[in-house]
């Protein structure tokens, strides 16, 4: 099922994200851990693709996986920094071959030594997303960031190239991770009044290592709200205390978001089958109704 589809019915989806192996000899406890997730039954699955492709083949191997021994949607990411047109096609390719029809078209994190140099045949996601609608009959998506991109000077700017992903033949956005909901809402509105009506799904990150997440959101200019960080103080150095309590958060936040009428939310669980397994209980008869 093309996502588009998915997010014109009227109920609320659910769906994960997992990540491929960085080697072979991982392969088999990461795929161990994707069949577990895909086992819940999630509306559908995206598979995270490496900076330059350095998980790409992965990537596919999962995705094809997904759907047709789990019967489980899988949304396929993409790159393009680092990445010749030949590679990038190749990888379009093996998605059409293998049967996937949603891919997520990111630009990706530059590589140091490279923010001024050649970032490969692809600069801009946007570029991207014209590849791949060339290339087939895809459903395509792309990231955005609530908070603005932080190579971006103002959320404006922001918007204006979200604008130009749209343009280019953006199906629907997917958010970076964020812990505010308000901060959301007031940045649909502002899409809302740019034209932009596209489908927003909210990217919601359940928080199982305070130390890590903290140092992330300070990269990624990710606004932690004082209720977050007490949470985080208290029970960071308490792994399973920590666990919990982030996963009351990330479900606490979807039940909002839910209520106030963003009904399609992904999870970024890490590969973790608990944080899926249990998220998806705290919302059993919610993502039902």
């Amino acid at each position: 099922m093309k996502l588009s589809e998915l997010f014109s019915l009227t109920r609320p989806t659910l769906s994960f994200e997992v990540f491929p192996p960085k080697a072979q000899d991982l392969f088999d406890s990461v795929s161990s851990a994707v069949s577990e997730i895909a086992d819940l039954n999630p509306d559908y699955m995206s598979v995270t693709y490496g900076a330059g492709g350095g998980t790409s083949d992965f990537t596919v191997k999962i995705a094809e996986d997904i759907e047709k021994n789990h019967g489980v949607t899988a949304l396929a990411h993409l790159t393009c920094v680092s990445s010749s047109k030949e590679r990038v096609d190749s990888q379009i390719a093996q998605l059409k071959n293998a049967g996937i029809e949603n891919i997520l078209a990111l630009r990706g994190d530059i590589p140091k030594g490279m923010e001024n140099g050649d970032f490969g045949a692809f600069k801009y996601a946007s570029e991207l997303i014209c590849e791949i609608k060339k290339q087939g009959n895809f459903c395509v998506g792309g990231a955005c960031y609530p908070e603005g991109h932080t190579e971006c000077k103002s959320l404006d700017e922001d918007i204006s190239n979200i604008a130009k992903k749209v343009e280019a033949g953006c199906d629907y956005l997917t958010t970076q991770m964020f812990f505010d909901n308000d901060i959301l809402y007031s940045y649909i509105d502002k899409l809302r009044k740019k034209g932009i009506f596209v489908p927003v799904v909210a990217g919601i990150m359940p928080i199982t290592n305070a130390k890590q997440i903290m140092r992330a959101c300070e990269l990624s200019g990710t606004a932690l709200p004082k209720r977050f960080i007490k949470i985080a103080e208290r029970f960071g150095d308490k792994p399973q205390a920590m666990a919990q309590a982030g996963i009351a958060y990330a479900t606490e936040q979807i039940i909002d978001l839910y209520a106030n009428g963003i009904k399609n939310v992904h999870v970024y669980s890490m590969n973790k089958p608990f944080v899926a397994r249990k998220i998806q209980e705290n919302l059993s008869e919610i993502i039902n109704d």
